[in-house]
């Protein structure tokens, strides 16, 4: 490092020393200190020099006086630093060019490598045989050479001096060590340079200005072949550019390009200044020219023409971005999606921690002296129940048909834990999908992000959707057109719905070999043949709330669809949704879904499921005995049992909540009461109740999935059908649409159907009965149709809807009335509808008044009692 900065010292510090004395070279003289900027040397009358920072550099001028002439050699100096002095605006840096010169001054005394100092190379390149004294060197280390007063004889003039220079170049061509390529080159000074500090930086283009010699006058305006005269002797010129026709500034100017730098160094040093006669062609007061670098603007072609092409460029980018993505993270996604469906990363999968989960399970059996509980204990009755159901799932998922199997049934009768925990009991490569968190997510981001995390898709960008959005909706009013950076929720899932059947199919393939009977049969023909290889895909809570948007649903179908007819996966779907198959259809229109239904378990069933609950925590009270009476034999109270069932009916949910109660300590008809309340409660702030009271309920925690402004139903087509079903166990479909509530439409009950309030049961692919959502949904009705001041409240609301509908007709009737009584006759042939209005009012009268007096009796009700 010390060896560089002696080097650097040498090459930088030195050229006005050995410049001074090589021009001196027959003459003993003081070799002269190297001084601070500006760097001035002046010689004394004693024969000594010194430093100077007055007059002239300050001026900015150098006089030349009797015998005098002035010289600029080049190459002298790297240009390269003048990089230096461009840096200003550093903190720790505000003067480079003192620093530089400090620096110099520091490191000039080191003349261990003369080869290496410019200076020796400034005195090879000046000739011994002219008798020349130096008076004054100035340096100007961001040109890359110096300037040198020289005083000769009177017999010598300045163009002998510089066309001995030249020859002694031409024929000698010494060159510096850091530019071997490019010799030394020496001018006569022929103008009155300005020795200026300012931030202009050499460059090789230079701006001509035409100045008149004197106020007043005028100055003449160079030709082109002027100009080339006067600067080709400096090197070769590129271009002459005058200055344009319709220009109006001033002063006059034209412009020039060298080919090299150096060669406009050299021109500017020794022209600035010079004074054009008249006969040179300066016109009759003479002309001074001044020059100026001027620093080419830089030709960014490929940066000016991506700017001009918005339109191309963009949607390149996006492309390159998307390239890039799909190369870097799409394996990385797959292979996330690998380990979330064959549970590699799971702590409860693993074998170590199951050993010894298990073994801490069974030594607190044993020191508590209880039997082993589970919440399987009582499902295994459904289960037996349910075996057939469960073998016909597991015997689809070994065959070759590319369809869809759908499990349907209510909420709370089960089909979760049959499918997962009984059919694909032991199968590994499963995955499970819940629809619902993905649909009830607020906005496309967090949609994606639900979507992602079902199915284990990592890393996931969510919010570059609406980052990407803004950009597009920038990028579109400023061009016009989108540019493709944003995609749409439908993109999104695509391409997470595409990652996880990437990941599904190597998995299916995971386990063949190539010295297998079938390794000749390609990836699809070997998926067929296999059908137990392939994953198994549940989606669960299918269709859930699918009033709202349908978007997500489409998109799951549509993959199933490519899952099942590529033959990657099984696919099953859990719906509580009877009208799964319109949505299903539109992925798989000419298929016949496999289909099961789950319905309410039987009577008998439904009491061993509940006997079976209260006997596997029998002995949760009394750790101490080892054994422990079964609690169906010590309660009493359980003969209540068989009624109670026969009200709650074969819900697993319901039986399940029932046993709890009674474990509890409550007698299973209060138990029962309490369900049936609660369920009343719950048919009142769901289906009747206005908005106030729904706001209310909710802000109260009920699960309240609808408000009057949503609904599709109104409270008193509700109402209608809880008070006909409390009387009879089903009602006539279409027998209930000839109702003046429903006026013929079937949106109403569909939509009911939908949040469970009833059940529709259909014959022949036809609708044809209805019946209660659930089974304890006939009790809790029967207890609303029981309150006097309710059913008076709501009867009264269904006699005003019935009355307003009646008037209506009447009031269309006399319209039709007054209408047919201005025609001119009255014509015979209108005398027969006259009479069918008028037989229609007087049923609608009398309809009418039936219905107020049936009101008075309801609000003498609604008076008196609370």
């Amino acid at each position: 490092m010390l060896g560089l900065r002696s080097a650097f010292s040498r090459v930088a510090t030195s050229p006005r020393q050995h410049l001074h004395r090589t021009l001196n070279n027959n003459a003993g003289v003081y070799k002269p200190k190297v001084g601070l900027p500006p760097l001035l040397w002046s010689r004394t009358r004693d024969g000594r020099y010194k430093s100077s920072t007055a007059q002239e550099p300050k001026s900015g001028h150098i006089d030349e006086g009797p015998n005098e002439s002035l010289v600029f050699i080049d190459n002298i100096f790297p240009l390269r630093l003048s990089f230096l002095l461009r840096m200003t605006n550093l903190p720790f840096f505000t003067d480079p060019e003192k620093v530089l010169q400090k620096l110099l001054k520091q490191l000039h005394d080191d003349q261990s490598l003369p080869a290496a100092d410019p200076l020796n190379i400034a005195q090879r390149a000046l000739p011994s045989s002219l008798s020349l004294q130096v008076k004054q060197i100035l340096p100007r280390l961001r040109e890359g050479g110096a300037y040198a007063k020289l005083l000769h004889d009177q017999n010598v003039s300045p163009p002998d001096i510089e066309a001995a220079l030249q020859d002694y170049l031409e024929k000698k061509s010494p060159k510096p060590w850091f530019n071997p390529f490019r010799s030394i080159d020496s001018h006569l000074v022929r103008g009155r340079p300005w020795l200026e500090d300012l931030q202009r930086f050499p460059s090789l283009k230079l701006r001509v200005e035409f100045l008149p010699r004197a106020p007043g006058t005028e100055a003449a305006e160079l030709s082109e072949e002027t100009l080339y005269t006067l600067f080709r002797t400096y090197g070769k010129i590129a271009d002459i550019k005058p200055q344009p026709t319709g220009s109006k500034d001033l002063p006059k100017y034209a412009t020039l390009y060298y080919r090299n730098i150096r060669d406009a160094i050299m021109a500017k040093n020794c022209m600035h200044g010079f004074i054009l006669s008249e006969s040179e062609g300066g016109g009759k007061d003479g002309t001074v020219l001044k020059m100026v670098y001027e620093q080419r603007a830089k030709t960014r072609f490929l940066r000016d023409w991506l700017m001009a092409h918005p339109r191309i460029v963009i949607p390149i980018i996006a492309a390159l971005v998307a390239s890039v993505t799909v190369a870097v993270f799409d394996p990385v996604r797959t292979f996330f999606i690998k380990n979330h469906v064959t549970h590699t990363f799971h702590i409860t999968e693993n074998k170590i921690y199951s050993w010894f989960r298990s073994q801490v399970t069974r030594a607190n059996e044993i020191l508590t002296f209880r039997h082993r509980d589970s919440e399987n204990t009582g499902l295994s009755v459904v289960w037996d129940d349910r075996r057939s159901i469960i073998e016909q799932i597991q015997t689809w998922l070994i065959e070759t048909a590319d369809t869809f199997i759908v499990v349907q049934g209510p909420r709370g009768s089960g089909k979760r834990e049959l499918v997962i925990d009984e059919a694909l009991k032991g199968r590994r490569n499963t995955l499970v999908i819940d629809c619902k968190p993905i649909q009830e997510a607020r906005g496309d981001s967090k949609t994606i992000f639900a979507a992602a995390r079902e199915v284990g898709y990592r890393p996931v960008f969510s919010w570059m959707n609406t980052f990407s959005s803004m950009i597009d909706l920038a990028a579109q009013g400023t061009i016009g057109t989108k540019t493709g950076f944003s995609e749409t929720l439908d993109t999104q899932l695509q391409k997470i719905w595409q990652n996880t059947t990437n990941a599904l199919k190597e998995l299916a393939l995971e386990g063949r070999k190539k010295d297998d009977k079938d390794s000749e049969l390609g990836d699809d023909e070997y998926l067929e043949a296999h059908p137990e290889r392939r994953p198994v895909v549940v989606i669960d809570n299918f269709l859930h709330k699918s009033q709202e948007s349908s978007v997500v649903y489409d998109k799951i179908s549509e993959w199933a669809a490519n899952l099942t007819t590529a033959n990657v996966a099984h696919v099953i779907f859990l719906t509580n949704d009877v009208s799964f198959s319109k949505s299903l259809s539109k992925a798989l229109p000419d298929r016949v879904f496999r289909h099961v239904s789950l319905g309410d378990c039987s009577p008998e069933v439904a009491k061993r499921f509940v006997v079976n609950h209260l006997n596997a925590d029998a002995d949760e009270g009394s750790k101490g005995a080892k054994e422990a009476s079964p609690l169906s034999e010590t309660r009493a109270d359980l003969h209540e049992l068989d009624g109670c069932i026969d009200i709650l009916g074969g819900r697993l949910t319901d039986l399940e909540f029932l046993a709890r109660r009674i474990k509890t300590g409550e007698t299973p008809n209060k138990a029962v009461h309490e369900i049936i309340d609660q369920s009343a409660s719950e048919i009142l702030k769901m289906y009747i109740l206005d908005i106030s009271s729904s706001s209310s309920s909710s802000s109260n925690g009920s699960n309240n999935n609808t408000n009057n402004n949503t609904r599709p139903w109104t409270p008193e087509q509700a109402w209608l059908l809880i008070k006909s079903l409390a009387s009879t166990p089903s009602l006539r479909y279409n027998e209930l649409l000839l109702s003046d509530t429903f006026k013929s439409s079937d949106a109403a009950l569909l939509a009911l159907e939908q949040f469970e309030l009833i059940t529709i049961l259909s014959q022949n692919g036809r609708p044809h009965s209805i019946k209660p959502g659930k089974p304890v949904y006939r009790a809790a009705f029967q207890q609303l149709v029981a309150d006097r001041v309710l059913c008076a409240r709501l009867d009264l609301a269904v006699l005003t809807q019935s009355i307003g509908i009646e008037t209506r007709a009447i009031d269309k009737a006399e319209a039709e009335l007054s209408l047919l009584a201005r025609l001119p006759g009255p014509p015979t042939e209108v005398r027969g509808r006259v009479l069918w209005l008028l037989a229609k009012m007087a049923a609608s009268q009398r309809k009418v008044e039936g219905w107020e007096k049936e009101g008075k009796v309801l609000k003498e009700v609604l008076t008196r009692e609370y």
